[in-house]
């Protein structure tokens, strides 16, 4: 492509649609930008493959963010068309040994220069790029729960839970990082809820395996038969100190917890967990809550409110966020470090929040006093009586 002569636009789209063709597109700048969004700085192009389909990715770079918008290869191009000579007077083509500049000058004058790339670039058409996984995808464990195939490739129907595997294992090694625990010591982990043992069972991987901390972990599930499966397939996969019992975090009670994990825990049942987790002493409390049936009920909201809660998902969301809110500072005030994010949707529920707390390595009565009285504030303001887990904790303090 090197040797093409570029006199006219015309000449440009074409090496960019050829390039395209033969794959050898890097990327497109388009910059000098002209048009009317003044907070509008450029546009990056690069091609993808997005869900086994080619596509053009424009990244619109703003001065306070960046939107990013996927065309299919035709579209793109038309898009690359409209904007170019308009509203972006400089475009910086990079293929794969050739580099391509167009501008405009004030006039209007349209000026082309190629040459030779200064290093010959690599051509990268994947979306995700190969990534920094916190999971081998070749464990067994993953076999064993049908996440990959018998060669060790992902399901395609699983990818949505590997997905999961991976952001929850990432979430808990920078927790783990920065919490008080002993690295050099064997970690105990209750997980609540525990289901099929997906996050039971790459947690324990991830702590024996990458780690090498000699870890033990227990999966709570409320299903005996869930248990059983479970227990099966860590006992064929040797996976020593990983064991399921059959209960839930108001009957199971073992005697240390450096970890405590419950996600789609309902209602209340969160509440218990974080409580149980706050007597434990745990180093880091990892909760993902759903159905918010307590506080609603209870919630007296303001008349400047009603036009807003008139809609019954705002009422839904309102609950939500208050009963979440005081349990992350209800974490704070007994001697945590708190944050509420979203995670990934879990696949019994839409709901993909998480609350993360991690164990501060000093207690701070004063910084106590004071979430304490901004959670009274709040019920106050609220018209609230009783939260499950602030309820739980006063009965455990007498």
């Amino acid at each position: 492509m090197s040797s093409v002569v570029l006199n006219t636009l015309e000449d440009f789209y074409h090496l960019l649609s050829q390039s395209l063709e033969n794959n050898q597109l890097v990327k497109l700048l388009l910059s000098k930008y002209r048009g009317a969004d003044k907070s509008l700085n450029r546009i990056n192009i690069r091609p993808i493959t997005l869900q086994s389909e080619s596509v053009l990715s424009f990244v619109y770079e703003h001065q306070t963010n960046h939107i990013t918008k996927n065309h299919s290869h035709s579209v793109g191009l038309n898009e690359i068309k409209q904007l170019i000579g308009e509203d972006f007077k400089s475009a910086y083509l990079t293929l794969a040994n050739v580099e391509v500049q167009i501008e405009f000058s004030k006039k209007g004058k349209l000026k082309i220069s190629q040459h030779k790339a200064k290093q010959t670039h690599a051509v990268a058409a994947t979306h995700n790029r190969q990534k920094n996984r916190f999971v081998d995808i070749q464990r067994p464990f993953l076999t064993a729960l049908k996440v990959t195939d018998k060669q060790q490739k992902l399901i395609p129907a699983m990818s949505n839970k590997w997905k999961q595997i991976n952001k929850f294992i990432e979430i808990f090694s920078q927790a783990l990082e920065v919490s008080p625990h002993d690295k050099s010591t064997p970690l105990n982990v209750v997980d609540f809820g525990s289901g099929k043992g997906y996050l039971t069972f790459a947690i324990h991987d991830y702590l024996r395996h990458t780690l090498e901390n000699n870890a033990q972990v227990t999966g709570v599930e409320l299903r005996q038969a869930l248990a059983d499966l479970c227990n099966e397939a860590a006992q064929s996969l040797d996976h020593q100190g990983l064991d399921f019992v059959c209960g839930d975090v108001k009957t199971h009670a073992p005697k240390h917890t450096d970890v405590m994990i419950a996600l789609h825990a309902c209602d209340v049942a969160t509440d218990y967990a974080i409580h149980y987790g706050i007597r434990a002493n745990a180093s880091i409390i990892m909760c993902s809550p759903c159905c918010h049936k307590q506080i609603r009920p209870q919630i007296q909201s303001p008349e400047l409110f009603q036009p807003m809660l008139q809609y019954g998902v705002h009422l839904g969301q309102q609950a939500e966020m208050i009963t979440d809110s005081l349990r992350a500072l209800l974490l704070e005030a007994n001697g945590y470090t708190t944050k509420v994010f979203e995670f990934i949707s879990l696949e019994h529920t839409n709901k993909n929040k998480m609350i993360l707390a991690v164990k501060k390595p000093q207690h701070n009565e004063k910084e106590q006093q004071k979430l304490l009285q901004q959670i009274a504030d709040i019920k106050d303001y609220y018209g609230i009586s009783d939260h499950c887990l602030e309820t739980l904790l006063a009965e455990s303090a007498d």
